[in-house]
């Protein structure tokens, strides 16, 4: 049987035999409740790859047994993970790592809503992709990404068109190193959302993302590759979107038609 939290506290700091669980204690301040300490640590084996996308993680019963501390404690450390939407709970089989590949993961980076229907009916974008490139990142490109000026990101730009409607065009910028290989062929073949083939192709998850949104003009070439006028207001949305530990691993920049589409946010 797992100790008490009290003892478990103590473990965390004073056991040198599980080195894990002490570097884990380490680096939390005293004062971060035990919770979450747990939870800090599950989250280092999530970062590490110890359980993939999609896969099962130990029971609550032997990650107490792990982290020497109460059941309880593992499940309010599990409860905040789901809340995230870094595991996902199912009924009778356990915790899994959340994925993109799952369709309650995709739509939570997937704001672009038809006007008439639902995601379901109009079915998924047909991708074209226009370049795919390995460059040198420009300075706004560097700061977002937490790189230095000239380090070597990839460069995507492709339209996404629903019902043979080009709707959204957009440029993506990935760091260079952990995106190594990827080429457009990937981009456009890919049959499930781009960030579940980063996950499977290359093993980088997005866990959050930041937007800023507002409404522009397109330029005369970004009016012609959607099909518009320039005079055709669009919604400007620049993302950045974060793997475990908030480490940037994509910026986005899109362009959305809204005249068939709107963007939704659901608030809690």
């Amino acid at each position: 049987m797992p100790p008490s939290d009290t003892t478990a506290t103590e473990n965390l700091a004073d056991n040198g035999t599980d080195k894990a669980l002490s570097a884990g204690a380490a680096s939390t301040p005293a004062f971060s409740p035990l919770y979450q300490q747990i939870k800090d640590l599950i989250l280092r084996s999530l970062q590490a790859g110890e359980w993939k996308p999609g896969e099962a993680i130990p029971s609550e019963m032997e990650l107490a047994a792990r982290f020497r501390v109460s059941q309880g404690t593992v499940r309010k450390a599990i409860d905040e993970l789901a809340a995230d939407n870094l595991v996902v709970r199912r009924q009778g089989k356990g915790t899994f790592v959340a994925t993109h590949s799952e369709q309650h993961v995709q739509y939570r980076f997937l704001r672009l809503m038809p006007d008439t229907g639902d995601l379901d009916s109009e079915g998924p974008a047909q991708r074209t992709i226009l370049e795919c490139r390995r460059v040198r990142a420009p300075a706004d490109v560097a700061r977002a990404l937490a790189l230095r000026p000239g380090d070597a990101v990839m460069q995507a730009r492709r339209v996404l068109s629903f019902s043979g409607v080009p709707t959204i065009l957009e440029d993506l910028w990935l760091p260079g190193l952990p995106f190594k290989g990827l080429t457009a062929t990937q981009l456009a073949q890919y049959q499930g959302p781009t960030y579940a083939m980063f996950e499977v192709d290359f093993g980088v998850r997005m866990v959050r993302a930041v937007e800023n949104i507002r409404a522009v003009l397109p330029d005369p070439a970004q009016a012609q590759l959607l099909q518009v006028t320039p005079a055709t207001p669009l919604l400007s949305v620049e993302r950045v979107a974060f793997t475990y530990n908030d480490a940037p691993m994509e910026l986005r920049r899109g362009l959305y038609r809204t005249d068939s589409h709107h963007y939704r946010n659901d608030l809690n």
